[in-house]
């Protein structure tokens, strides 16, 4: 009896949570409305710039007053939200229903847009119209991948019709190609949706079923040695559900970050090839879309990770100088493309504090001071204080007002400044920080914060002194390639198996200029040079050219790795050095060490193409490449 009232129980918080989880989401897409409407606003003015001088004013102004009037009822939409935020669960799924359907008829009139104006303009007109058009379609991936009905109609709309007019276009040659091509994102669109929402619908019910289990945990080590049996079933199952999880994320990361990847290098491809700056400008907003579906899906991993208790602490005496240099291998490349200084100061002293755990807590810390720095620099410092270790990174950045500091640790929180927030500051979910304190305080550190408007931001971390380990020496330093170089002309080779991130790679560097040999592995590398005398990598004498840089993949065909294919490309200039960028799409660590010991810089997958192109400046020591690349 008392069994079949605790799965009453169980089920009854299912369902709660199914029709909360709905709630939540809906005030979730409340939230992000205002961004929404701006969107649709720079999209609409981008239109009226491009077709104001070709279009008739019926056509036109029509089109517009359409949109504005949407638009407009989409406002009124928020602003009853506002007025009625507390509003219960009935009335938030009413609404719903009206927020998609203003949601679909908008879409509609950009897919009627490009029958509309297609016909008017230059073909840099038309590209432009498309930009603009799937712009919108990456967008809604965030929004709409969880109903999958919706954003599949959103994007059935937007782009069918697209496809639709732009393969009628016989006055212009190569129409079906490009109909086709727009064919092809679109169902790299629908597959991009499936893989992201499947991946949090995953989570929330692996995330679901934990919790169920952990609650029959709790009644049956209360019950009998019986139920206690039971219980210990119940916790490995549980267990087993958390290590699922875990290897289902690992997984997931990987294969959603390759798609990605792949998609940020033809973006900035095709604006190589278009010197249009409102193309450029749509470019640009690809990339951004693309660049925060990664932060948010690695935001989310690890904050799942750590609240099912796949995190564990290890402490142990740790030397600051070996993880202040993985911090500059990391970290000072974007620096370096910004114009900021990045300084360690203590490396000296020794710690007791869990290596891994320690890390990522200044690794989030680092990152957000250089992301919220224009001008100046970053500091991260080590000093004794109290019989403990007190680390800190300051910055010189826009500062955090007084009032959100309380608040800065929270989930989803991301704090208002007085002066108006670009692009790059706005990226997240607001779960940094909220990482940052949970494994402070997994690790027993307190962590605390200073900060002034204007001015600058100091994080602080107490930790433990430690012993200093033996037999561990210091990191080796590089000194830098000499300023003042330029790509132009710069031989690269490439080894990547996936073929269209190898293409991508491949059209991208061409574009910046440079000359590129391309292999899909180790094999292919080690085989290289048997017919090179008079191709690519030939020089006058029949030898074979010395690469510039080496652009390589972590995970290889046949078990073998980058570093293999490193081994086997320095093994043909012995004594010389061959700068390389190793990138991966695994989000896991364990990378730094190896890469201090086989001297190359590491790239998480999507590399967005500016920085892809910061790295390569600072290992070929070329300044200003954001103008010439």
């Amino acid at each position: 009896m008392n069994a079949d009232a605790d799965r009453l129980r169980l089920t009854g918080a299912h369902g709660r949570r199914s029709a909360g989880s709905d709630v939540d989401h809906m005030r979730a897409l409340y939230v992000q409305t205002p961004a929404t409407l701006i969107g649709y606003l720079l999209g609409m003015a981008v239109v009226i710039v491009l077709y104001a001088p070709l279009a008739e004013t019926w056509r036109l102004w029509g089109w517009v007053g359409a949109l504005m009037s949407l638009w407009l009822l989409r406002l009124l939409h928020y602003l009853r939200y506002l007025r009625q935020s507390a509003a219960d669960e009935a009335t938030l799924l009413a609404w719903r229903r009206g927020w998609r359907v203003l949601v679909l008829l908008q879409g509609s009139l950009w897919g009627i847009a490009v029958w509309l104006f297609w016909s008017l303009g230059t073909p840099y007109d038309k590209l432009a119209l498309i930009l603009v058009v799937y712009t919108y379609c990456v967008s809604s991936v965030q929004l709409l991948a969880t109903q999958a009905w919706v954003f599949l109609s959103f994007i059935g709309v937007v782009l069918l019709p697209t496809i639709a007019r732009i393969a009628s276009d016989t006055g212009e040659s190569g129409h079906l190609m490009l109909a086709g091509i727009v064919t092809i994102q679109f169902f790299a669109t629908v597959l991009m949706a499936r893989t992201y929402g499947s991946a949090l619908g995953q989570a929330i019910s692996l995330k679901a079923r934990t919790d169920e289990l952990a609650v029959q945990l709790r009644s049956e080590v209360a019950a009998t040695e019986d139920a206690r049996r039971g219980a210990d079933e119940a916790r490995r199952a549980a267990e087993a559900a958390n290590r699922a999880k875990t290897q289902f994320f690992a997984a997931a990361s990987h294969d959603l970050r390759q798609p990605l990847h792949a998609m940020g290098l033809f973006a900035e491809a095709l604006r190589q090839r278009s010197h249009d700056p409102e193309v450029a400008s749509l470019v640009n907003s690809i990339n951004e879309s693309v660049d925060a579906l990664e932060g948010l899906f690695g935001e989310l991993l690890d904050i799942t990770r750590i609240d099912t208790g796949g995190v564990d602490v290890n402490p142990a005496p740790l030397r600051l100088r070996e993880l202040f240099a993985r911090l500059r291998l990391h970290f000072e490349p974007t620096a370096f493309e910004k114009g900021l200084m990045l300084s360690f100061r203590g490396e000296q002293h020794v710690a007791f504090a869990d290596p891994v755990l320690l890390e990522r807590v200044l690794r989030n810390l680092v990152s957000n001071a250089i992301r919220y720095t224009d001008d100046g620099g970053v500091l991260v410092s080590c000093r004794p204080r109290g019989g403990k270790l007190l680390l800190q990174v300051w910055d010189t950045g826009i500062g955090i007002a007084e009032a959100s500091l309380p608040r800065i640790w929270e989930e989803f929180f991301q704090a208002q400044s007085n002066r108006p927030l670009q692009a790059h500051h706005r990226k997240g979910l607001g779960l940094g920080l909220a990482i940052v304190k949970r494994l402070a305080g997994l690790m027993d550190a307190p962590i605390g914060v200073r900060s002034r408007v204007g001015h600058g931001t100091v994080f602080s971390i107490e930790v433990p002194v430690g012993k200093a380990p033996r037999s561990i020496e210091p990191a080796p330093g590089g000194g830098r390639v000499p300023i003042g170089l330029t790509l132009q002309g710069r031989f690269f080779v490439v080894v990547e198996d996936e073929a269209a991130v190898r293409e991508g790679l491949v059209v991208l560097l061409q574009a910046w200029g440079g000359r590129v040999l391309a292999f899909d592995g180790v094999e292919a590398v080690r085989a290289w040079g048997v017919g090179a005398a008079g191709g690519l990598a030939s020089v006058g004498d029949g030898t074979v050219e010395k690469p510039d840089l080496l652009l390589v993949d972590y995970r290889l065909p046949h078990g073998l790795t980058g570093i293999d294919a490193l081994s086997a490309l320095r093994a043909r200039w012995p004594g010389q050095r061959l700068p390389a960028i190793m990138i991966t799409g695994s989000s896991f660590g364990g990378h730094e060490d190896e890469a201090l010991n086989h001297d190359y810089h590491l790239l998480i997958k999507p590399v967005l193409p500016n920085k892809l192109r910061a790295m390569i400046a600072f290992k070929l020591g070329v300044r200003g490449t954001q103008a010439r690349v």
